[in-house]
């Protein structure tokens, strides 16, 4: 008989032909280039960690205040503040690759097809990328600010640019601000994307008593947390049903149970957002105990639960 104990669990997973030891990856926009992180404990626990959302020039961002605080989670309006795509090739990647030996997972903004195409054929020749994780939750502006993610079409039209600019692999973060996110999905499957990921963060806002106007400078923002994970975790399944293509799943996930229910309902990894601004160990705490919990629910391999949920 096998000491339970003694078992060894299996927590690799390969995501759109990348492997990785654990499906744990931080976010886009809650952990940085990873330097701020690697002070607090050897990043190269994760899976790997998506970087902060990259644009072809550098943006501030939004005018402060920009973070407000809610209920089970926070509200944002960051607004994509980065140094820009030169910036992060000649500066943070070469520091990224003293400290972390993994493939990273590129996340890339735009604000018209082409900027989306460019950034993703320059970050596409770097050695240290493992996969492209495409943002169509920008807006559009050329059509009214419309996001790109909101329209199959023009999500699709980004999906193709950017598959013909590449070889590695893409994968698409959805917003979930928008009617029917499968059909989203479906026409970023049919436009080649190799990955879905969701969801993004949910439009929301905060008043001020005191002064009756809203808390962030913005007026509205991203709301992320504990509080929409629920709300991910259907949409993660919506989309499992949708398309035949690995989904990353993510929304409000703090513990390692969130972390398989995300796979049972279809996720092949999962990243962890707001989790990481309040807790900096959050994401080694959820690598460290999914052990312990595959042991409580008697899962040996990661592989063996992936939308396990939908088979009965």
């Amino acid at each position: 008989m096998v000491n339970e104990s003694k078992k060894n669990f299996d927590t690799s997973v390969t995501l759109s032909g990348l492997r990785l030891d654990n499906p744990v990856v931080p976010a886009s926009g809650t952990f940085g280039y990873g330097n701020e992180y690697k002070d607090f404990y050897d990043i190269n626990i994760l899976g790997s960690f998506s970087f902060k959302g990259t644009t072809r020039a550098p943006r501030f961002g939004n005018p402060t205040p920009r973070i407000a605080e809610c209920t089970a989670g926070m509200i944002n309006a960051v607004g994509l503040q980065n140094p820009g795509i030169d910036a992060v090739i000649g500066e943070e990647l070469p520091r990224l690759k003293t400290f972390f030996r993994k493939p990273v997972i590129a996340n890339i903004s735009g604000f018209s097809v082409e900027e989306y195409a460019y950034c993703c054929e320059r970050i596409d020749k770097e050695e240290q990328v493992g996969l492209i994780e495409v943002n169509v939750s920008c807006p559009n502006v050329r059509h009214g600010g419309m996001s790109f993610g909101t329209d199959p079409k023009a999500a699709a039209a980004v999906t193709r640019a950017v598959k013909a600019a590449v070889q590695k692999p893409v994968i698409v973060k959805l917003s979930p601000n928008v009617t029917s996110i499968a059909d989203i999905a479906r026409a970023c499957e049919d436009a080649g994307a190799d990955g879905i990921s969701l969801i993004n963060t949910v439009m929301g806002m905060r008043l001020d008593l005191n002064t009756r106007k809203p808390l962030l400078a913005n007026g509205t923002g991203g709301m992320s947390g504990p509080a929409i994970f629920p709300l991910a975790l259907r949409m993660v399944w919506q989309v499992y049903e949708a398309v035949h293509i690995p989904i990353v799943g993510l929304g409000g996930v703090s513990s390692a149970e969130d972390v398989l229910e995300m796979m049972l309902a279809g996720a092949t990894a999962v990243e962890v957002g707001a989790a990481n601004l309040v807790d900096p160990f959050a994401c080694r705490r959820i690598v460290e105990d999914l052990p312990r919990v595959m042991r409580q629910y008697h899962i040996n391999d990661l592989n063996d639960i992936i939308g396990g949920a939908h088979h009965g």
